[in-house]
């Protein structure tokens, strides 16, 4: 009898452990994460809602958007807290939100998210349609920051400039144009089964804004290259999203997604020839975003050593991967102590000040991919201080993605909405003004900062999925509006970690069930 106690108390204890392990893994939801992630991006829409616009707490807004030019450009996204439609992070996060799904169909698919990931996409992508309104042409932002930072009001109130501003043969913008086809190439490779015809026309537009950016750089010779943010062109965007690092990086870029959408080998070539010449096998580069591409391009020149006919190109992929993995080791910590990425006490990678977590959710996919590519070729990362197995480079992403949605040392989610405690006092203008839905008394251009700005309580509406900009080089945080460092969240922000929330939500639901048929075992015993 004391034996069947002793058995039953063993069991007992085995049952509590693997719950306590069961509940734990079950702590964070990277599926309610996924879901909330796509959310944001309804409430960044410009334009007239659709009839299945799930965050009602937005309006339409921007209903004129074009008509001074005489062109629709009706639709697209805003960028952030502001009401201005700026064309190179706009493009960049369709791009981003194409290769989540590229990358990872069938987990967002599984997490029942992906009409949502691919109707986001759309809503980019039908504006970039509009906004090509002829080969040589390709109308680039609507609004300035100039005059919208004037005013704080809602985007259906906007009394604001609509200004439109474009690049042509006369004001080139190499590297709006090559973001903007990598947007569309991308795209295209989503909707390829599903909506051929669309994929098609996406397609078209992409290959006509490449080839006559190709056209402007080496027919029409130097005098047409340029950066969309010179001076005479679009200086208006030079303070809000300036071109740092130029146009080079963007054409690799869409030469690449190009030649993944056509399988075209005139495109490869293009990466080939130009990659020296164009810095692609030049730049070690420890960040990924709107601006800088380079790692982004490494990585995905890497994994074409694992088809067959890039293979005749393998000495100069290599040559990309050799950078790819550069960026990848800085990530772990694993280059000499100089050519690391820098991390918060709490492990945060830590690039700068004003807005640290675009690069921290980029880096994040590139990562996460990066680990499943070794794993499918099973191979290994060579590092100064190192060889790392895909496993730890999925932990280190993991760490990253946990930080985020609240395991850090003010225990916050960084995710609007997910979970108990994140930021109540977003820097966003739609979402601190009382819904227009709810009160549609006009709100005017300073109105907004005299009724709303300063307020001390929480936005009365939820930018549910949006990431903020987060924690300074301590961990620390301050939840105020008029912190916009950290409290301002950006479209490109998110979008990179659609296919990282669906990847680790697959994981998850497969360690779940692993642990539930552990406890089936455990109670036939």
């Amino acid at each position: 009898m004391v034996k069947n106690k002793a058995q039953h108390f063993a069991q007992w204890c085995f049952l509590s452990l693997i719950f306590a392990i069961f509940t734990t893994a079950k702590a964070l939801n990277y599926g309610d994460a996924l879901a909330k992630s796509l959310l944001y991006f309804e409430s960044q829409r410009s334009g007239r809602l659709p009839y299945n616009q799930r965050v009602t707490w937005r309006d339409h807004s921007g209903l004129t958007d074009g008509l001074e030019q005489g062109v629709d450009l009706v639709g697209g996204y805003y960028d952030a807290g502001d009401h201005v439609k700026f064309g190179l992070p706009m493009a960049f996060t369709v791009t981003m939100l194409s290769w989540s799904v590229i990358e990872y169909r069938q987990q967002i698919a599984d997490a029942g998210e992906l009409e949502h990931a691919m109707e986001a996409i759309k809503w980019g992508t039908d504006y970039f349609i509009k906004a090509h309104t002829s080969p040589n042409v390709l109308w680039a932002e609507v609004g300035d920051g100039d005059t919208d930072h004037y005013c704080w009001q809602r985007p259906e109130d906007m009394t604001t400039s609509r200004q439109a501003y474009k690049i042509d043969q006369n004001n080139p913008g190499s590297d709006l144009a090559g973001e903007t086809a990598a947007a569309m190439a991308a795209a295209a490779l989503v909707f390829k089964k599903t909506n051929p015809h669309y994929a098609h026309l996406l397609l078209h537009h992409a290959q006509q804004v490449n080839t006559n950016l190709i056209h402007f750089l080496f027919e029409f010779g130097d005098k047409y290259r340029g950066k969309y943010d010179e001076e005479g062109r679009m200086g208006v965007v030079k303070s809000y999203y300036a071109s740092v690092s130029g146009f080079k990086d963007e054409l690799l870029w869409a030469a690449l997604w190009l030649y993944k959408a056509t399988d075209n080998e005139e495109y490869l070539r293009y990466v080939i020839n130009e990659a020296e010449n164009f810095g692609g096998i030049g730049w070690a580069i420890t960040e990924f975003s709107w601006d800088v591409k380079y790692a982004g391009i490494q990585v995905m020149a890497s994994k074409l050593l694992n088809e067959e006919k890039p293979k005749k190109h393998s000495t100069t992929l290599e040559k990309y991967r050799s950078k790819a993995e550069y960026y990848i080791c800085s990530c772990l910590n694993k280059n000499i102590d100089t050519k690391n990425v820098e991390r918060t006490p709490a492990g945060l990678l830590y690039i700068r000040q004003w807005n640290n977590m675009q690069y921290v959710s980029t880096a994040s996919f590139l990562l996460t991919m990066y680990s499943d590519f070794l794993k499918s070729s099973n191979q290994m990362l060579s590092c100064h201080r190192g060889i790392v197995g895909h496993q730890e480079i999925l932990s280190f992403a993991k760490s990253q993605v946990d930080y985020i949605l609240g395991s850090n040392p003010s225990n916050m989610s960084y995710l609007v909405g997910y979970g108990p405690n994140y930021p109540q006092r977003v820097h966003h203008r739609g979402a601190s003004v009382v819904s227009y839905r709810e009160n549609k008394a006009f709100i005017g251009c300073t109105q907004g900062y005299d009724n709303w700005y300063g307020r001390v309580e929480p936005n009365p509406n939820v930018l549910v999925g949006g990431l903020v900009g987060g924690p300074d080089s301590q961990d620390n945080f301050v939840d105020q509006r008029d912190n916009y460092m950290q409290t301002e969240a950006c479209t490109y922000n998110t979008a990179p970690l659609v296919g990282v929330f669906a990847k680790f939500s697959e994981l998850e639901v497969q360690k779940e069930l692993d642990h539930i048929q552990d406890l089936g075992l455990v109670a036939s015993y």
